[in-house]
């Protein structure tokens, strides 16, 4: 006959398993900041399309592995809304196109701060396309959003911008729209009943075969240190979403969500450390203010089921 747990033991357990979750969000973090040294180290020295296609593509290993792993694989892949997976994917892999020009052009911080005005934007689409309601708390979190936003646009007005930055923070705002965007499909596809595997697994084919349409365009030979950073971009991201995927299922999103932020710290750190990139006064500026806008505009039901 099996023992009952104590609530001691129990308090132990959910202890001991929100600390694995933490960590595993924490891992998700650097794998995904690991993602983007990858791609910063890149440079122009081999064409967008084909960084998409090799990131896309290498990931999908280490998620068909993970669905085996569960369980999920063949089976989980079905779906009874291609159609949504085409919109999401769609999307998704365009956010991917102008997140990874926007990491070319922009110090790896601020292109990855950018990407926090996505639950702003989310807040708006949300409004807009799904009729959630707008109360005082989410409107002042889009407002701190859209003044952090502006605040990268500053040293154009001083005449301060490098050359490209001005069409970096474009991107990096399409990016953040394009992701809220994807986000919304998610939401749309989670509440149809449709699996996270199936979600994550198709995003990442439509945006190999995005990237790989690019090939008429130009490849380039790697070399084998480009070949090592396509290659590791890849896993580091397909790592990542797997890690993220795992920590949920140990802690709950409100234990986890203060540490998703170190993707800033890392992206700062890595910055410094491999491409000496100072964040510059725009950016002290700006994160303060994108950050709290993010927590403050996310929607509650959003923050539960990230």
């Amino acid at each position: 006959m099996k023992q009952m747990s104590t609530p001691r033991e129990e308090l132990v357990n959910e202890v001991a398993s929100e600390s694995l979750g933490i960590l595993l969000r924490i891992s998700s973090t650097l794998a995904f900041a690991a993602m983007g040294v990858c791609i910063k180290a890149l440079g122009d020295g081999v064409p967008l399309g084909q960084v998409v296609f090799f990131r896309s593509a290498m990931a999908l290993v280490p998620l068909v592995l993970f669905l085996a792993w569960s369980g999920d694989f063949p089976e989980g892949l079905a779906t009874r809304r291609p159609f949504g997976h085409v919109a999401r994917s769609a999307m998704g892999a365009c956010a991917m196109f102008t997140s990874f020009e926007t990491i070319r052009l922009l110090p790896l911080a601020e292109a990855t701060l950018l990407s926090y005005l996505a639950p702003v934007m989310l807040t708006v689409l949300g409004w807009t396309l799904l009729g959630e309601a707008l109360n005082r708390r989410r409107i002042s979190g889009i407002a701190m959003g859209l003044v952090g936003g502006a605040a990268f646009c500053l040293p154009a007005l001083s005449g301060t911008f490098a050359e490209g930055a001005l069409l970096g923070l474009v991107l990096g705002l399409a990016t953040a729209f394009l992701t809220a965007g994807a986000l919304i499909q998610v939401r749309r596809l989670t509440l149809a009943g449709e699996r996270a595997g199936a979600i994550a697994f198709w995003f990442a084919v439509v945006s190999a075969i995005g990237g790989l349409a690019t090939l008429p365009a130009g490849w380039v030979v790697p070399d084998p240190e480009q070949a090592a950073l396509l290659v590791g971009a890849g896993l580091a991201g397909g790592v990542a979403h797997i890690l993220m995927t795992l920590s949920f299922r140990h802690a709950e999103t409100a234990a986890l969500a203060p540490f998703e932020y170190l993707s800033i710290l890392w992206a700062a750190l890595a910055g410094v450390v491999f491409f000496a990139e100072v964040p510059n006064w725009a950016f002290l500026l700006a994160a303060p203010l994108i950050l709290f806008g993010s927590v403050v505009a996310l929607p509650k039901r959003a923050k539960s089921c990230a």
